[in-house]
């Protein structure tokens, strides 16, 4: 059987293995002139494989419509990657939060095995073409697909098996898998051209938003005071203050930008919140709050007593000299403000009353999200082929037969911890070994 599998990132790279390996004929195009793109940035560089959680936990860490995933789950496993890529040769190791990384901490070896995989399989790799058409099944069973060279990136790499129509190639296949990504990091490759081939074969594109992405604040010179300033250990909340409603909640660490609030727990966050109901204009009408606890460890009641130790110790001096061993130094001018105590008020003269005024602030400093940012900083993109067009035990396409569906262009989408991944194998495979 011929099967072309559109898109070389780590879901078309893992459905032309598993087709492969079933003895079909596979040809992956790839737009750009390496495979891999995205997958190279993953984990700052380091690639976050998978998470070490039970498979059966994977769906609760998936906001993005997580149920349709349980059988591509249950055929490809985060032990079967880890597997994977130890039969290839690279070893992986475990770090916080349950996050696998190769032991060498470069997502170029990762990359490494994949492509060996696919050079053993004998995967014909067509470099710098750009798909613009799927031409559904003709009377002889075989969808076509058309295809426009990348003339300023061609190495030459161009294998004989399309027909040369006025600079258009044109393949043809038994099966096509589509596997072109999202909308996140366009630079990558991954430019939503995949939703319009799909539009035009009848599919439905649900609205496209990012996902674990930075989050854009109203008060933006506070948080170009606090550019730069990491915080680790501490517990966010997202609140709907319409109706005092948690969104989401979480603890670890965050950074403040110069546009609002980023890092782990806040892009995890965000996957949370493109999905929340009437977000706009919550987020429009300065309804959706960042709530921070900087000091998740200690009780309000044990914070006063830590407060009362300092104040002990710098009794003589001014209030804004006497919370150096408390919080960050790039921290404490902000804090000084919003806690309305005169910074030139001697510690010794701080009242019961400002004294919890400090603490409540410590314990429950909120930030006014404003929105999110562009999503070509994105992590993921939010939406896609919509679920009820796709048989989630073979990723095959409910409208076009022969078409199946792998990775971020389907409406699936994870919080951050190496789930995203996971997703990208696991329907991968499910597509490439349904053939």
């Amino acid at each position: 059987m011929n099967v072309i599998v559109i898109g070389g990132g780590p879901a078309g790279m893992m459905a032309a293995i598993a087709s492969a390996e079933n003895g079909n004929n596979v040809i992956l195009l790839e737009k750009k002139e390496r495979l891999g793109r995205k997958l190279l940035i993953t984990g700052k560089g380091r690639c976050n494989i998978t998470s070490s959680l039970p498979i059966e936990e994977f769906i609760q860490n998936i906001p993005g419509n997580g149920q349709f995933l349980y059988s591509a789950f249950k055929n490809y496993t985060n032990n079967d990657i880890i597997n994977f890529l130890n039969e290839e040769g690279l070893e992986v190791k475990e770090e916080r939060g349950n996050r696998i990384f190769p032991v060498t901490d470069k997502s170029l070896d990762v990359l490494k095995c994949f492509t060996k995989k696919l050079k053993e399989l004998n995967v014909k790799i067509e470099y710098n073409m750009e798909v613009t058409e799927i031409v559904p099944k003709d009377e002889n069973g075989k969808l076509k697909v058309k295809t426009v060279e990348n003339k300023e990136n061609n190495g030459g790499n161009i294998h004989n098996r399309y027909k040369n129509k006025n600079n258009i190639k044109i393949f043809e296949a038994d099966k096509v898998i589509l596997a072109t990504g999202g909308n996140s990091y366009p630079l990558t490759g991954s430019t939503g051209d995949g939703y319009e081939l799909a539009k035009k074969l009848g599919h439905t594109v649900t609205k496209i938003r990012p996902s674990l992405v930075p989050l854009e604040a109203f008060e933006q010179n506070m948080c170009k005071d606090l550019q730069g300033l990491s915080l680790r250990n501490v517990n966010i909340e997202l609140k709907n203050k319409e109706n005092n409603k948690i969104i989401y909640q979480d603890f670890g660490e965050m950074l403040f930008t110069h546009f609002g609030v980023s890092g782990p727990i806040i892009l995890s966050g965000s996957a949370h919140l493109v999905r929340y109901k009437n977000i706009d204009e919550l987020l429009k009408n300065k309804k959706i709050v960042l709530i921070i606890d900087f000091k998740p460890a200690l009780s309000e009641e044990k914070l006063d007593e830590r407060i009362l130790r300092d104040f002990a110790e710098f009794k003589n001096k001014q209030f804004k000299n006497s919370l150096d061993k408390l919080l960050p130094q790039k921290l404490i001018p902000v804090i000084i403000e919003r806690s309305g105590i005169n910074p030139n008020k001697k510690v010794n003269e701080i009242n019961k009353k400002e004294r919890h005024r400090l603490v409540n602030l410590l314990k429950n400093f909120e930030v006014t999200i404003r929105g999110f940012r562009p999503i070509d900083e994105a992590i993921v993109t939010s939406g896609g082929i919509n679920i009820k067009e796709i048989n989630p035990k073979t990723m095959e396409s409910k409208l076009v037969d022969g078409l199946y569906f792998a990775g971020e262009i389907i409406d699936v989408d994870a919080y951050t911890g190496g789930f995203n991944l996971q997703i990208a194998y696991s329907t991968g495979y499910t597509a490439g070994n349904n053939m």
